[in-house]
């Protein structure tokens, strides 16, 4: 029997897979992962009948073909997620916990599950998901110093900041690397000032922040605003910890990131408010290689003549707010 590990690459992914993992350790768990938006992820699982599949912050709904492929290979499969699933199969080898609201994340729906043993590492997870009221009750529960609750929120950012990239070359750290040095610390502050390279990986996310916050907007309106970052690696990694510090900055508006990408195209980074009319996972499913959750989305691969209407539309349904 062979046990894998599904999870994206970021913050809430990484965080999942941490607690689970600490409550039920599995060293020779098959790490299947990558960049932030490489969400096709079961494909690669080469299950046979009795393995274990559990996966963390991936869409059912775009690996919808691969799980039927991985249940009918005889596996079981464990499911923990908060983005948009579609119709969730019934199956007795599938066990689904996947809630869409947008208050909470994988890191916090897998704590629920755990009964909060490892909230440190939930909160990390959350603040990496830019959930930072759900991170601080969490926190509160758990009686976190303030100063504690402070250094986990920047781990979180910094660890989601790892994950961007348009593939695993241009991220600080892959993510499978990160998870493996990241294993054996029940305490995530332990991590951060322990483990090799975490210092580095704070300070390049801080250094990158900057960077992006001295970008000028592209285009505003009342209720929205556009920023398009340069055509370099760092702009690519630092979108999404950007696109979190704008919408914390003003939780009223919505916020596109566009940045470049290497093939010629755009990503667009959508971040909306909680009570937006349209949610950024459904204004971007619209698009070809859309998709994300209610107040966090993005559209992979825009062609450069498709940019204009996209931003278009984007500051017609939001704009006005």
């Amino acid at each position: 029997m062979t046990r894998w590990d599904v999870f994206n690459g970021d913050a809430d992914g990484l965080c999942a897979v941490q607690q689970w993992r600490l409550a039920e350790p599995a060293p020779d768990a098959v790490p299947v992962t990558g960049a932030k938006r490489d969400v096709v992820l079961l494909a690669r699982v080469g299950a046979a009948p009795g393995d274990v599949v559990t996966v963390f912050d991936v869409s059912l709904h775009a690996n919808r073909s691969a799980l039927e492929s991985v249940l009918a290979a005889g596996a079981r499969v464990r499911w923990f997620d908060h983005h948009h699933a579609g119709a969730v199969p019934a199956h007795p080898s599938l066990e689904a916990s996947i809630d869409t609201r947008p208050d909470t994340c994988t890191a916090l729906i897998v704590s629920a599950r755990l009964g909060h043993r490892f909230a440190d590492w939930a909160a990390v997870g959350a603040f990496g998901d830019n959930l930072h009221g759900p991170a601080r009750a969490l926190c509160a529960a758990a009686g976190v110093p303030e100063d504690r609750v402070a250094r986990l929120a920047e781990l979180g950012e910094a660890l989601n900041y790892n994950a961007y990239g348009d593939d695993v070359a241009e991220l600080p750290f892959h993510p499978a690397a990160l998870r493996a040095t990241m294993a054996p610390y029940a305490d995530p502050l332990a991590f951060a000032d322990d483990a090799p390279g975490c210092t580095r990986l704070l300070s390049t996310c801080r250094d990158d922040l900057a960077l992006a916050e001295a970008t000028p907007p592209r285009a505003e309106a009342p209720g929205a605003s556009i920023r398009q970052l340069a055509d370099a690696p760092w702009a690519r990694r630092v979108r999404g910890a950007f696109g979190n510090r704008l919408a914390l900055q003003a939780p009223g508006r919505a916020h596109a990131i566009v940045v470049p990408r290497t093939d010629g195209g755009f990503t667009v980074s959508l971040r909306v408010p909680p009570d937006a009319a349209t949610s950024a996972d459904a204004f971007c499913r619209a698009y070809p290689r859309g998709g994300g959750r209610a107040i966090a989305a993005g559209v992979d691969a825009v062609a450069p003549e498709a940019l204009d209407g996209l931003l278009r539309s984007f500051l017609a349904t939001y704009g006005d707010r």
